[in-house]
């Protein structure tokens, strides 16, 4: 029963979450309670890239670079928190294993299924998203095109802060 109320538990806090650092922070618990491995100092950034990537980690640095895109377009057709909050644990999921040493796109996509379905169950909206791929969830994300202007890149304050000591 203990397995039962700790998936109840991270539903409600996913499902509780407003915004980026929120989710990332459940993101990183899932992680360490299904495969036992964290990491911290990770940057978030918001980038205008090509609409058929979701996000990219750079081996050896501390950024994920989410699609900006991708991100608002799934913002305007999710039903609410719940369902955005399940695409950014997904894709977050996803790239915060690469962020940990996993190259293998293969094994990180089996990976980010068994930590969903361990941590929040196998009918979740994030382990739907990420077993059948997002697009395949929102049909109307196909045509989706990018900016038309140079890559503009933000970074998202306040986004990995459980991992900070201090302000500097």
């Amino acid at each position: 029963m203990r397995g039962a109320t700790f998936m109840a538990e991270m539903v409600h806090e996913l499902e509780s979450c407003n915004g980026f650092g929120d989710v990332f922070e459940v993101v990183k618990r899932a992680v360490q309670k299904s495969l036992g491995m964290r990491r911290a100092g990770l940057t978030l950034v918001l980038g205008d890239i090509p609409t058929h990537i979701g996000a990219y980690h750079v081996m050896g640095s501390n950024s994920i670079v989410l699609n900006r895109t991708l991100y608002e377009a799934v913002s305007s057709l999710a039903s609410g928190r719940t369902e955005l909050n399940a695409y950014l644990f997904a894709i977050l999921t996803h790239e915060y294993l690469h962020s940990l040493g996993i190259t293998e796109e293969m094994m990180v996509r089996q990976l980010v299924q068994k930590v969903g379905e361990e941590c929040l169950g196998p009918e979740h909206p994030a382990v739907v998203m990420a077993s059948r791929g997002i697009w395949n969830v929102y049909p109307g994300l196909q045509g989706l095109r990018g900016a038309e202007s140079p890559p503009d890149y933000e970074v998202v304050k306040d986004f990995d802060t459980s991992s900070m000591p201090y302000i500097a």
